[in-house]
């Protein structure tokens, strides 16, 4: 059988085979973060033939300070949760399993969109943010978003979503944190390893209280920066093994500082490398995505002990038959 098609069990999510639907904006939400026809008409056609074992919603929004850009979707509210319903209902028609990713985009919001003032770990500006002026989160204002985390979370699960992702990646809060180039604290959240992730297990101890023990939990880690005096590998180690401890189910391995690429590198799985130095510290299943265009190319990721899941994005958003094909293709 083709390892792509290989049943894989995490806790209690069930993924029928291991390609995966990775988070991509869209930008499709109303201008107020709210559920559109032309989001769920994308999910509808992406989803269509049951090929994923998981779809991962594009990162939404938990707060309005927390907003990327106008278009994002939120999560931010109690309003929201039916919308979302609609959206779970049709993928899970569809024959997938749906997870929403959720986030705060801290140094990298924009006070044109949201309206508020920028805030990040510390006042630096981030690389793969627009110019604005970043100012240092409070303890206070860090405790408010890790709870905003976890009503987030529970809205997820009220919607029917079959597990919740964490953005800790892509130059957002979360990395902005864990990195020595955009946390610049002297305090308990900065400093070494330990204290840059302080923050990451507080939100996945809060996520996981709000959800059960039952609810799977995924955490999206920007492994490295690929920027000098960045975050590296062996950061990550440390982190993931804490994060395993602390109820993580799935971790999605990308890019930090770095955003979704690797600088000078095409290959399939460009981050290869990081998921398989993570695989080596964990039980854990681990995800890679990045320049899977082939299902030969899935296949021999998965050959090599490379990931557990493999993530396809950018060859299903030009092609959204692609995913069907490959299974069938596979399955011969």
């Amino acid at each position: 059988m083709s390892r792509l098609l290989e049943p894989l069990a995490t806790r209690n999510l069930a993924l029928h085979n291991r390609l995966v639907l990775p988070p991509m904006a869209t930008s499709k939400a109303n201008p107020d973060g709210s559920m559109s026809d032309a989001l769920l008409a994308y999910y509808d056609e992406k989803s269509r033939g049951g090929a994923f074992g998981l779809i991962i919603t594009e990162h939404c929004y938990i707060t309005r300070q927390g907003m990327n850009r106008v278009g994002q979707p939120s999560i931010a509210d109690d309003s929201t949760i039916d919308a979302w319903k609609r959206l779970t209902e049709t993928i899970h028609a569809n024959g997938s399993k749906v997870a929403m990713q959720i986030n705060h985009c801290g140094g990298a919001c924009s006070t044109e969109a949201t309206g508020l003032e920028v805030v990040g770990p510390s006042d630096v500006a981030v690389p793969l943010g627009r110019d604005e002026t970043v100012r240092e989160l409070t303890h206070e204002e860090i405790a408010t978003i890790v709870t905003q985390f976890a009503d987030a979370a529970r809205r997820v699960k009220a919607a029917g979503f079959d597990g919740v992702e964490i953005h800790a990646a892509h130059g957002y809060l979360l990395t902005q944190l864990f990195s020595p180039l955009t946390n610049k604290r002297t305090d308990q959240y900065g400093g070494e390893v330990h204290g840059r992730i302080r923050f990451h297990l507080q939100v996945i101890a809060a996520v996981r209280a709000a959800v059960g023990d039952d609810f799977p939990v995924l955490l999206r880690l920007g492994a490295r920066d690929y920027i000098e005096g960045g975050t590296t590998l062996t950061d990550s180690q440390v982190a993931a093994v804490e994060f395993e401890r602390a109820g993580v189910d799935i971790l999605d391995i990308t890019g930090g500082l770095s955003g979704y690429t690797v600088p000078g590198n095409d290959e399939p799985g460009w981050f290869a490398e990081l998921s398989e130095g993570l695989k080596a510290v964990v039980d854990i299943p681990v995800m890679l995505t990045g320049g899977v265009t082939e299902p030969a190319h899935a296949e021999a990721l998965l050959a090599a002990g490379s990931a557990d899941l493999i993530g396809v994005g950018r060859a299903v958003l030009k092609d959204s038959g692609w995913a069907l094909r490959a299974v069938r293709e596979l399955a011969g």
